[in-house]
């Protein structure tokens, strides 16, 4: 896998971006200014492949779903 991955979600109306640095994934809440904070409450295991993280984050902040967004969604 390698380190230079980047993907942008909208989780569930907060736009996120995961990033793949020193062999961990690494998770920002992205402001409408375009800066980027780290979101430290993300923690994803290392071992999920990128093709995986949106299922794993639907999977894990399900509770903040709502009508209007019901799933995440990649950017």
């Amino acid at each position: 896998m390698t380190d230079r991955v980047r993907l942008r979600f909208d989780l569930f109306g907060r736009p996120i971006e995961v990033a793949r640095e020193g062999g961990r994934w690494r998770a920002y809440h992205l402001g409408a200014e375009g800066k980027r904070r780290p979101a430290d409450d993300i923690e994803i295991p290392p071992e999920i492949a990128a093709d995986a993280i949106g299922a794993w984050l639907d999977d894990m902040f399900h509770e903040y779903a709502t009508a209007a967004r019901p799933q995440v969604r990649r950017l």
